[in-house]
């Protein structure tokens, strides 16, 4: 009996052991396969650059080639998924940091076109009578057509005091219109209060950034201290563009007793990021209510 434990011991190793070679076998031809395929691929970008390098009419710049490549691939994914070089990224992180320079306003690609989201309130694109929905269709004078976000957002910037003019078309009028902005030194102020009386308050959270959940928790806590209890609070995010999706996970989770609050799944579908409650509710001295209310 001893012997015939180890024969079959062996036997089902040695099965499990030949079916894990087939296994690796059969993708390792797979994945032979797939390589070269993007291999040749990449053999004709590489081709197309050397020929352009060595035979255009003028110098060119390779690295302007490769990352005008990269935004065109990027480009036939969707109109929100953008090359940022570097100088372009640091820009966007000083845009979520409360305090940049240019029109304030948010932008989106909508059925092709550059529209505005959002105008900043008291940034100089409100001031300069910039409105949500508005269609940008030329920037001083140059085309949106196919124009990526990213780029609109480099052309809209500038030096503080300078001018920019942007061709907008506006629903239920005929003729598009031109207006011209004075870029500013654009302030995000993303949480703003008023006190209603008998324990009510009114906050407007106009954006997501860096700072917005640390305002707004200081904002619930003085109304309290003042009122000595909070009766209601009204949250009104009508014509917020969005933000840092962290700082909308902390606001939210300042309410909430549990749950998801967000999650994200991608192609691989166990590879899945969920943001749940902490079930630390900050803001605890808040009457409940039904989501039907």
């Amino acid at each position: 009996m001893q012997s015939l434990k180890r024969y079959w011991k062996t036997y089902i190793l040695g099965g499990a052991l030949l079916l894990v070679l087939f296994i690796m076998a059969e993708t390792g031809f797979q994945v032979r396969s797939f390589a070269q395929e993007r291999y040749a691929d990449l053999q004709n970008f590489s081709k197309v650059l050397n020929l352009i390098q060595q035979y255009y009419v003028e110098e060119v710049n390779t690295k302007k080639l490769v990352y005008g490549a990269i935004k065109g691939m990027l480009r036939e994914l969707d109109p929100h998924t953008n090359f940022m070089p570097p100088e372009m990224f640091k820009d966007f992180e000083t845009e979520t940091s409360g305090e940049f320079g240019g029109l304030g306003i948010e932008i989106s690609i909508q059925n092709g076109i550059l529209t505005i989201i959002s105008p900043i309130e008291d940034a100089p694109a409100w001031e300069a009578g910039i409105k949500a929905g508005d269609k940008v269709v030329s920037i001083d004078g140059t085309t949106t057509k196919g124009m990526s976000l990213a780029e609109a957002s480099v052309m809209m910037r500038g030096k503080k005091g300078s001018k920019i003019v942007l061709r907008v078309v506006r629903d239920n009028e005929e003729k598009p219109r031109d207006i011209t902005v004075v870029r500013g030194s654009v302030k995000i102020k993303s949480v703003k209060y008023t006190d209603l009386g008998d324990g009510f308050a009114y906050v407007r959270i106009t954006s997501f950034i860096e700072n917005t959940s640390k305002d707004l928790q200081k904002t619930v806590e003085n109304h309290i201290k003042n009122n000595k209890n909070m009766a209601g609070l009204l949250i009104d995010m009508r014509r917020n563009p969005g933000g840092l999706l962290d700082q909308a996970i902390k606001v939210s989770d300042m309410f909430l007793k549990d749950g998801t609050i967000v999650s994200t799944i991608g192609r691989n579908k166990n590879e899945k990021e969920v943001a749940t409650a902490s079930k630390k509710r900050s803001v605890h001295k808040l009457p409940d209510c039904d989501s039907g209310e």
